[in-house]
């Protein structure tokens, strides 16, 4: 009795004498091994190199760069593919848009071998090699392969990626108490790095020295019936990195024209745990929003979204963009930025954010100048509050804020056509931004389109066609007014006719009072034409303008008997 309270004490197992208890536990023994290796490969899968004759991937349609750094990876010892959605494009025929590597090398040795590499990231750390400059330049992103490792013996952290920053520092793999994997530095073999990628048939892996892909997931099955499958229990891969439910709806949407669907288990825990995403840092899930809008399938992404129920609880400006988007300018501006993507062209996420918010801007703008706000200022106002709400802490948030301010801005200023004006709106960096949101607004019958095409021919006119088309508005815009159907600004308010005693009752202080301001008002008026004629045909004809300030004499005392000091008058050439 001793005996066995020492051996539970030291967490021994009691032995069974019998025979029956020895073969028992010998058939246990037996099994146990058997379990562990069916466990395995469920996880890891099964290698299986597969040659060209099978996946028939045509080597032309790799970018020389991706093949370059395999090649020079490779020379230096160190195992590298081309990894990821690469394969996948490749063996449906498609020729990728971004290549990726991954090696057994580490970030520092991949880095010591270009001369142009940067390690990037705290949560994954990666290798963009960069070839080329300017807009030519040409990025490869190269990762080192990964652990398989089980969550439960991470680092637990009470908090977020920005609340617990410090509790972060030095550790390699740490995860949140929802499962989130927040560092994940720990390196692996390609078998483990195959079963840590989210979906099949982005878990691939292509030598293109031997032209073999080597899968360990189906994956090529996978591609071949059009499935997007999670790798593993979907549900406990979504609470590792809740992102991947975005990427989920990325790929879905993405390949959707060539006919691939989500699979059945794969699709069926998004609208349960999607509450997860709400610990996902602002920064992060803005970018992976644009992913979603600017990779040249926003319109099958919102489609994607409603078909699986997500329309809301995602983030709260998608939630927005999916909601209004049947609006007709932002469903223009969602078929823009898809043909764009198509065309080669480059988007930007100010562009499409201005057309989504743009009823808001509008909204605020009408009732600041019911406040008793002037136009411009109201604008402004408008602007901030609608960006603060809408927008808030983002990363870029300082210039994509200015490009979004720009573009509102412009729209007042493209219905005026008159002075010189024009001329320098036309000149404006930002100024094709603006036009274009001009023209999705016309083609809304927000505005006329005659005023969209007006612009668009004057952009594109010589020096002398321009000066013509000013002269032939400004005959418009006077035509218009003597009509009394001129101007969608607010009217001039008419001065009262100025007589022969207003003039001589001028003191010559009064008469000094006349600014520089007024005389450019009074410019700005002749050259708009924005006059009004008296309706009474006789009424006393309107005093002639002066526009020269009476000079006072030098040895004249002030009007009101001021002392000796007071300030005096400024000199006429500060008027120039």
């Amino acid at each position: 009795m001793i005996k066995q309270f020492i051996d539970k004490l030291l967490g021994k197992k009691a032995r069974n004498n019998t025979d029956g208890g020895n073969r028992g536990n010998t058939h246990a023994e037996a099994e146990r091994p058997a379990r562990g290796a069916r466990a395995s490969r469920k996880i890891f899968g099964t290698r299986r190199d597969v040659g060209a004759e099978v996946h028939g991937i045509d080597p032309k349609l790799v970018d020389r760069r991706a093949n370059e750094v395999v090649t020079t990876l490779q020379d230096h010892g160190y195992e590298a593919y081309i990894v990821g959605g690469a394969v996948r494009d490749l063996l449906l025929g498609l020729k990728p848009k971004d290549f990726d590597v991954a090696t057994n090398a580490t970030p520092e040795q991949v880095k010591a071998l270009f001369r142009r590499a940067f390690i990037i990231g705290r949560r994954f750390r990666i290798v963009h090699v960069v070839f080329g400059r300017g807009r030519e330049n040409e990025v490869i992103e190269v990762t080192t392969f990964r652990a398989y490792l089980d969550n439960q013996a991470a680092d637990k952290v009470s908090g977020n990626e920005k609340t617990s920053r410090q509790a972060l520092a030095n550790v390699q793999h740490a995860v949140d108490a929802s499962g989130r994997v927040l560092r994940d530095n720990v390196w692996g073999s390609q078998q483990e790095d195959a079963a840590r990628r989210d979906f099949s048939i982005n878990a691939m892996y292509y030598d293109p020295r031997t032209q073999t892909v080597v899968d360990y997931h189906k994956g090529i099955e996978d591609a071949r019936r059009h499935t997007i499958r999670m790798i593993g229990e979907p549900a406990t891969r979504y609470r590792e990195d809740p992102v991947r439910m975005l990427r989920a709806i990325r790929f879905a949407a993405k390949l959707r024209a060539l006919g691939f669907t989500l699979d059945a288990k794969t699709a069926q825990p998004l609208s349960e745990l999607r509450g997860l995403l709400g610990d996902i840092p602002p920064s992060r899930m803005f970018d992976e929003m644009l992913k979603l809008l600017q990779t040249g399938h926003a319109l099958a992404s919102i489609a994607e979204l409603r078909e699986l129920h997500l329309e809301s609880g995602i983030y709260p400006l998608l939630d927005l963009i999916v909601a209004r988007g049947d609006q007709p300018l932002v469903q223009l501006a969602l078929q823009d930025t898809d043909r764009r993507v198509a065309e080669g062209k480059s988007v930007a996420p100010s562009f499409l954010l201005a057309c989504v918010l743009w009823d808001d801007v509008q909204r605020l703008w009408q009732q600041y100048q019911q406040d008793g706000l002037a136009p411009h200022p109201a604008l402004h106002q408008a602007i901030d509050e609608t960006f603060e709400r809408r927008v808030g802490d983002v990363s870029g948030r300082g210039k994509l804020g200015a490009d979004m301010r720009e573009i509102w801005v412009m729209q007042p200023r493209f219905e005026r056509r008159t002075g010189k004006a024009p001329l320098s709106l036309v000149e404006q960096p930002r100024f094709r931004a603006g036009f274009d949101f001009l023209r999705l607004r016309a083609r809304t019958g927000e505005l006329d389109e005659a005023l969209a095409q007006w612009w668009e021919t004057f952009s594109l006119a010589s020096d002398e066609q321009r000066l013509q088309m000013l002269e032939e508005a400004r005959r418009q815009s006077q035509q218009s007014c003597k009509l009394g159907t001129g101007g969608t600004g607010p009217k001039r308010k008419s001065r009262k006719p100025r007589t022969q005693d207003d003039a001589t009752a001028d003191t010559p202080a009064e008469a000094a009072d006349v600014t520089e301001d007024a005389v450019d008002m009074a410019d700005m008026a002749d050259m708009a034409d924005v006059a009004t004629t008296p309706d009474d045909e006789t009424a006393p004809p309107a005093a002639k303008k002066r526009r020269r300030r009476r000079r006072k004499p030098a040895d004249a005392k002030p009007a009101d008997g001021g002392l000796p000091g007071a300030a005096a008058p400024r000199a006429p050439d500060a008027q120039a």
